[in-house]
Protein backbone atom coordinates (compact mmCIF):
# COMPACT_ATOMS: atom_id res chain seq x y z
CA UNK A 1 0.00 0.00 0.00
CA UNK A 2 1.04 3.61 -1.11
CA UNK A 3 1.68 5.81 2.21
CA UNK A 4 -0.17 9.45 2.03
CA UNK A 5 1.87 12.49 2.53
CA UNK A 6 -1.48 14.22 4.16
CA UNK A 7 -3.91 12.73 6.13
CA UNK A 8 -7.47 14.18 7.14
CA UNK A 9 -10.34 14.04 9.39
CA UNK A 10 -12.27 17.41 9.52
CA UNK A 11 -15.16 16.77 11.84
CA UNK A 12 -15.94 13.46 12.36
CA UNK A 13 -13.15 12.22 14.90
CA UNK A 14 -16.38 10.86 16.59
CA UNK A 15 -16.55 8.55 14.49
CA UNK A 16 -13.21 6.48 15.93
CA UNK A 17 -14.32 7.30 19.56
CA UNK A 18 -12.73 10.79 19.73
CA UNK A 19 -8.78 12.75 18.76
CA UNK A 20 -7.48 9.68 21.09
CA UNK A 21 -8.68 6.95 18.53
CA UNK A 22 -8.74 8.80 14.93
CA UNK A 23 -4.93 10.08 15.57
CA UNK A 24 -4.05 6.11 15.21
CA UNK A 25 -6.54 5.28 12.40
CA UNK A 26 -4.84 8.35 10.12
CA UNK A 27 -0.80 7.25 11.04
CA UNK A 28 -1.63 3.92 9.41
CA UNK A 29 -2.44 5.59 5.96
CA UNK A 30 1.03 8.29 6.36
CA UNK A 31 4.18 7.85 4.86
CA UNK A 32 7.11 9.25 7.38
CA UNK A 33 7.19 12.89 7.62
CA UNK A 34 3.53 13.27 6.58
CA UNK A 35 0.94 15.51 7.98
CA UNK A 36 -2.03 14.38 9.82
CA UNK A 37 -5.07 17.44 9.72
CA UNK A 38 -7.73 17.42 11.98
CA UNK A 39 -10.57 19.13 12.57
CA UNK A 40 -12.13 19.60 15.74
CA UNK A 41 -14.74 21.61 18.10
CA UNK A 42 -13.24 22.98 21.37
CA UNK A 43 -14.28 25.13 24.45
CA UNK A 44 -13.78 28.77 24.02
CA UNK A 45 -14.94 28.93 27.40
CA UNK A 46 -16.49 26.21 29.57
CA UNK A 47 -20.18 26.71 29.42
CA UNK A 48 -21.78 27.00 32.69
CA UNK A 49 -24.20 24.58 33.13
CA UNK A 50 -25.04 21.29 31.37
CA UNK A 51 -27.76 22.88 29.62
CA UNK A 52 -25.78 25.73 28.36
CA UNK A 53 -23.25 22.51 26.31
CA UNK A 54 -26.13 21.21 24.75
CA UNK A 55 -27.31 24.24 23.43
CA UNK A 56 -23.94 24.34 21.55
CA UNK A 57 -24.84 20.45 20.26
CA UNK A 58 -22.44 19.20 22.57
CA UNK A 59 -23.68 15.76 24.75
CA UNK A 60 -22.03 17.38 27.33
CA UNK A 61 -19.24 19.72 28.80
CA UNK A 62 -17.22 17.08 28.75
CA UNK A 63 -17.63 16.37 25.02
CA UNK A 64 -15.11 18.85 24.38
CA UNK A 65 -11.78 20.18 25.84
CA UNK A 66 -10.51 23.71 26.09
CA UNK A 67 -7.98 24.84 23.40
CA UNK A 68 -4.61 24.62 25.43
CA UNK A 69 -6.14 21.26 26.54
CA UNK A 70 -6.97 19.99 23.25
CA UNK A 71 -3.55 21.13 21.83
CA UNK A 72 -1.50 19.61 24.93
CA UNK A 73 -3.32 16.15 23.90
CA UNK A 74 -1.82 16.39 20.47
CA UNK A 75 1.50 16.33 22.21
CA UNK A 76 0.11 13.60 25.10
CA UNK A 77 0.09 11.52 21.45
CA UNK A 78 3.26 12.05 20.38
CA UNK A 79 2.86 14.28 17.88
CA UNK A 80 3.46 18.18 17.32
CA UNK A 81 1.00 20.93 16.55
CA UNK A 82 2.96 22.38 13.52
CA UNK A 83 -0.15 24.78 12.34
CA UNK A 84 -3.49 25.69 12.72
CA UNK A 85 -6.44 27.88 11.25
CA UNK A 86 -9.27 29.01 14.02
CA UNK A 87 -12.42 29.92 13.02
CA UNK A 88 -13.61 33.11 14.84
CA UNK A 89 -16.93 34.71 15.50
CA UNK A 90 -17.27 36.61 12.14
CA UNK A 91 -16.63 33.07 10.11
CA UNK A 92 -19.15 31.23 12.93
CA UNK A 93 -21.84 33.46 12.41
CA UNK A 94 -21.29 33.09 7.90
CA UNK A 95 -21.62 29.06 8.45
CA UNK A 96 -24.51 28.97 10.67
CA UNK A 97 -26.49 31.81 8.95
CA UNK A 98 -26.14 30.16 6.15
CA UNK A 99 -27.73 27.28 6.88
CA UNK A 100 -30.72 29.54 7.85
CA UNK A 101 -31.29 30.88 4.71
CA UNK A 102 -31.12 27.34 2.51
CA UNK A 103 -33.57 25.91 5.22
CA UNK A 104 -35.99 29.00 4.87
CA UNK A 105 -35.40 28.63 0.91
CA UNK A 106 -36.11 25.08 1.69
CA UNK A 107 -39.22 25.40 3.39
CA UNK A 108 -40.71 27.96 0.40
CA UNK A 109 -39.82 25.36 -2.22
CA UNK A 110 -41.36 22.04 0.30
CA UNK A 111 -44.01 23.49 2.51
CA UNK A 112 -45.76 20.47 2.08
CA UNK A 113 -43.09 17.71 2.94
CA UNK A 114 -43.08 15.68 5.60
CA UNK A 115 -40.06 17.37 6.93
CA UNK A 116 -40.96 20.75 7.10
CA UNK A 117 -42.45 20.68 10.19
CA UNK A 118 -39.06 19.68 11.77
CA UNK A 119 -37.01 21.93 9.49
CA UNK A 120 -39.49 25.07 10.46
CA UNK A 121 -38.56 24.27 14.03
CA UNK A 122 -35.05 24.66 14.04
CA UNK A 123 -35.15 27.69 11.67
CA UNK A 124 -37.15 29.13 14.15
CA UNK A 125 -35.35 28.34 17.14
CA UNK A 126 -31.85 27.97 15.52
CA UNK A 127 -30.50 31.68 15.67
CA UNK A 128 -31.45 32.49 19.64
CA UNK A 129 -30.09 28.73 20.67
CA UNK A 130 -26.63 29.91 18.59
CA UNK A 131 -26.73 33.38 19.83
CA UNK A 132 -27.02 32.52 23.30
CA UNK A 133 -24.68 29.75 23.21
CA UNK A 134 -22.71 28.20 20.49
CA UNK A 135 -21.37 31.71 19.52
CA UNK A 136 -19.46 32.73 22.53
CA UNK A 137 -18.98 29.13 23.77
CA UNK A 138 -17.77 26.90 21.08
CA UNK A 139 -14.78 27.36 18.92
CA UNK A 140 -13.50 24.94 15.33
CA UNK A 141 -10.27 24.67 14.24
CA UNK A 142 -8.00 22.69 12.12
CA UNK A 143 -4.84 21.46 13.15
CA UNK A 144 -1.75 19.98 10.98
CA UNK A 145 -0.07 17.55 13.01
CA UNK A 146 3.46 15.65 12.61
CA UNK A 147 4.90 12.84 14.61
CA UNK A 148 7.46 13.49 16.96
Amino acid sequence: DEKAGVAACLGATWIAGGVVGTIPLLAQSLRPGGVILIGEPYWRQLPPTEDVARGCLAGSISDFLLLPELLASFGHLGYDVVEMVLADQDSWDRYEAAKWLTMRRWLEAHPDDEFAKDVRATLTSDPERYAACTREYLGWGVFALMKR
